[in-house]
């Protein structure tokens, strides 16, 4: 990254009135001022906040223990990218094979034999392949693009790659800037899951417009048993309005695979909604609530652990697929919550719009939610 053109001399005077500076540093673009702060962390920050943004650069405090000085970090705000973003080209081109793989072996039935002999095969899964990072990188995209539109500092998508059964882990981007206000927070946290789900209904809607594949001969021998992965409210009612199957009775024919694309992005959608956290759903409600949010945050873990021993004991499914999965995303949301939510410098109520979006995105992520969502049933 470079530092932006419009960086100037730090504001000393600004930071003089909250903070006693004994000693100035450099290290590099960055500004270290040492001391002893007058008054606590998040109102220091608060107080240099606007004064250090307007010249150009964004504040950190790192408070010291007993003895130790208390020092404030002043670096440039940074605009665009420096160089050649390597290691995201990199994980690009091997997300793209990697879920050309699983896609050619999991979703099209191309034998290995195949693939072994002639790897251009791997081709006929590019529909499965644009339609899983069509959508994480729409999602993606979308908190890039309003983070830029904030000037806070984000990274270009990192997509993820894996195996079964789809190739992919997702996606993520680093924030690396601070949350100036709630306003700011709710945009960034809102726009990922918005235009994620606008790519989920274009990918649905075309996967169930596209004819169906057939399953050879091979792929049913076996266990007689296959993984399941049922379907959200949402995917039902793209499929009833274009009165498209979503299934069929005849096992030698499965659905499309783009259409996998389609329930990727609504599954990733209800985890990202979970209101803990960094996770988006925790940065929307952290902006919709103030610090109550934390409290919310509380209850995610117990009402997944609660999902998971409804599903083992109250409907008997044992330890199945679903139950780990929530079971699973309960550890790992009780963690996130332990983490926090991002803290914005101004604590300012959201307007009324933005809370209605917020609703309007919670709601759609219910549509999107499934209580078993993947299981191995009997063929």
């Amino acid at each position: 990254m470079e530092p932006s053109d419009s960086a100037s001399e730090p504001p000393v005077d600004a930071l003089r009135s909250v903070f006693h500076l004994r000693e100035t540093r450099r290290d590099g673009d960055r500004v270290l001022f040492y001391g002893e702060s007058l008054v606590p962390e998040q109102m220091l920050v608060q107080e240099v906040w606007t004064p250090f943004r307007e010249a150009g650069y964004e504040v950190q405090v790192s408070t010291g223990g007993t003895g130790r000085s208390d020092v404030v970090v002043a670096r440039p705000v940074t605009d665009g990218i420096d160089g050649i973003p390597w290691t995201n080209i990199g994980l690009l081109l091997a997300t793209v094979v990697s879920t050309l793989l699983v896609g050619a072996l999991t979703w099209y039935y191309i034998p290995l034999s195949d693939i072994r002999a002639n790897p251009l095969v791997l081709l006929r899964a590019w529909p499965f392949t644009a339609a899983i990072l069509g959508v994480l990188a729409t999602h993606e995209l979308g908190h890039y693009a309003l983070g830029r539109y904030h000037g806070v500092d984000v990274s270009l998508p990192y997509v993820i790659p894996f195996v079964f059964p789809f190739g992919t882990l997702g996606a993520i981007i680093r924030m690396r800037g601070q949350m100036p206000d709630r306003k700011t927070l709710f945009d960034i946290g809102v726009a990922g899951p918005l235009a994620g789900l606008a790519a989920t209904i274009v990918v649905t809607a075309i996967g169930l417009s596209l004819p169906p594949v057939e399953v050879p001969p091979w792929a049913l021998e076996g266990t007689g048993r296959a993984l399941v992965f049922n379907n959200p409210p949402l995917l039902d009612i793209i499929a009833t309005l274009l009165g498209e199957p979503t299934e069929y009775a005849d096992p030698a024919v499965a659905v499309n695979p783009v259409i996998i694309g389609g329930w990727v992005g609504m599954f990733f959608t209800v985890l990202n909604l979970l209101p803990v956290g960094q996770l988006d759903g925790g940065h929307i409600l952290r902006a919709m609530l103030g610090e109550s949010q934390e409290r919310v945050a509380a209850l995610v873990p117990a009402g997944l652990f609660g999902i998971a021993a409804y599903l083992h004991y109250g409907l008997g499914y044992g330890l199945n697929e679903s139950v780990g999965l929530w079971g699973f995303w309960g550890l790992l949301s009780a963690f996130i919550a332990f983490k926090g939510p991002a803290n914005p410098i101004d604590d300012s109520p959201l307007d009324a719009p933005r809370i209605a979006v917020g609703i309007l995105t919670f709601a759609l992520g219910v549509l999107c939610f499934m209580i078993v969502p993947v299981e191995v049933t009997t063929i």
